[in-house]
């Protein structure tokens, strides 16, 4: 059967895995979960060179082109008052998503992988100690920083790369057609909405990220948690490569 292979782009942008390594660590499927951050001083500048055009955070702050940062850690995706978020956004929300460390980080070192449809036009941050300075300076304006774990810059964990042999999976679109029969009890083929998000004409490296984020919890719908846990890394693959190319 012919095979389609996942977008190079996903091992480009994803730091050849890294940031599904980050989801695995992240939800204690690998010890040492990342738990810390760095320094506030320098995440005040990471905060003014990347994220100041949008967001405001601190005394007096207002929601922009962004939400304002002000208690960010423990809040409800989408919950800030009088702020347009997407319709991904607040269906996140709707999931139980909360912002804790580890959703943070993956969220800002690529946006999509947490929150696919987001409007933020953000490409994300890789630097994994700038992205720690930065959530250590976002702390200083949580309501509850005391209860937000942090450490030396320098215990900061490395992570391990997602194996290769992975990355270089080779998507089977018939196949990820035969499995699409589940999805399609909830997504329509047609690529309509009503209620749940189209997944038809999804880039690769997008649905891969979703799926995989589901699998290791990172996303909180408990069905799609479910679905995505029952998959193996080829299935989603296969998955992927069919809902990119699939003709409506």
């Amino acid at each position: 059967m012919p095979s389609s292979p996942i977008s190079a782009a996903w091992a480009n942008n994803m730091g050849k895995g890294r940031i599904l390594a980050l989801l695995l660590a992240a939800l204690g499927a690998a010890p040492g979960a990342a738990e810390t951050l760095g320094d506030a001083t320098k995440g005040a500048a990471v905060f003014d060179k990347q994220c100041k055009q949008c967001h405001m955070i601190g005394e007096g702050a207002k929601t922009r082109i962004g939400p304002v940062l002000n208690g960010i850690y423990g809040r409800r995706a989408g919950a800030v008052d009088g702020f347009n978020y997407s319709k991904s956004m607040a269906r996140m929300g709707a999931d139980g998503l909360d912002w804790t460390i580890e959703r943070l980080d993956a969220y800002i070192e690529n946006p999509k992988a947490l929150v696919s449809g987001t409007r933020m036009n953000y490409r994300g941050l890789s630097d994994p100690d700038q992205r720690h300075d930065l959530m250590a300076f976002l702390r200083d304006y949580s309501d509850q920083p005391q209860n937000i774990p942090e450490s030396e810059p320098t215990a900061l964990r490395t992570v391990p790369d997602l194996a290769p042999d992975i990355l270089a999976l080779q998507g089977d679109p018939e196949y990820g057609e035969y499995l699409s029969a589940e999805c399609t009890t909830c997504h329509q083929k047609d690529g309509s909405a009503d209620g749940i998000p189209s997944i038809t004409n999804w880039p690769e490296e997008d649905f891969v990220a979703a799926m995989h984020a589901y699998k290791v919890k990172l996303r909180p719908h408990p069905v799609m948690q479910m679905m995505a846990g029952r998959l193996s890394n080829e299935e989603i693959a296969a998955l992927a490569a069919y809902y990119a190319k699939i003709e409506n």
